[in-house]
């Protein structure tokens, strides 16, 4: 049922486009009531999020060997989806009802943002026992230092954001994980002696 009603959501996005979407319709396509729908998702935005931005689970971030090389990996991944014409309408929607909504946002906190979250962790772990960090920097500083730089470019300011831009937000965000780990574990210098 969950495929279908996500598979579903797709295509009438594509169809008719996210603002003329509703439950409704995702429900009479799918074959399923609307209470099967809003027991999965609190909202049209969370539905529509789901299906065509961001799954409850990700993939566990890749491991290239290098904290650059694993953040240039992830946000590359985010940027195919962020960059999407249909996240371009969803974000603000979402944004809007994340605002005026204390439950929505505690949820979209607890599982999108927690699973963002959890690969930030998983990559500072490994840059930590490669001896490329001083020790563990803040999973939500590092998650704001790039997809936050990475949605705002895209969301707010509106800029063309390609390839180069999303490998120099990597290599920002590598430099500002790493400045943040030499400040919080004593040893001021050391991003310098390592490259």
């Amino acid at each position: 049922m969950d495929h279908q009603i996500l598979q579903t959501t797709r295509e009438l996005i594509d169809e008719v486009g996210y603002p003329a979407l509703t439950v409704d319709q995702v429900a009479a396509r799918a074959g399923v009531g609307k209470a099967a729908i809003y027991r999965r998702y609190t909202s049209k935005a969370e539905m529509a999020f789901v299906a065509t931005v961001h799954e409850q689970q990700l993939p566990p971030p890749a491991d290239t060997g290098s904290l650059h090389g694993d953040l240039l990996a992830l946000v590359r991944a985010f940027h195919v989806r962020m960059a999407a014409p249909v996240a371009r309408q969803l974000a603000p929607a979402l944004i809007g009802e994340l605002a005026g909504s204390p439950e929505l946002d505690a949820r979209f906190r607890g599982t999108f943002l927690a699973a963002e979250q959890a690969a930030f962790a998983d990559i500072i772990e490994r840059a930590v026992a490669r001896g490329e960090l001083a020790g563990t920097v803040d999973p939500a500083m590092a998650h704001l230092l790039l997809l936050g730089s990475l949605a705002s470019a895209l969301y707010l300011l509106a800029l063309p954001v390609d390839d180069a831009m999303v490998t120099d937000l990597a290599t920002a965000a590598t430099a500002g994980i790493t400045a943040l780990a030499d400040r919080h574990h004593g040893t001021p210098g050391k991003a310098a002696e390592r490259r």
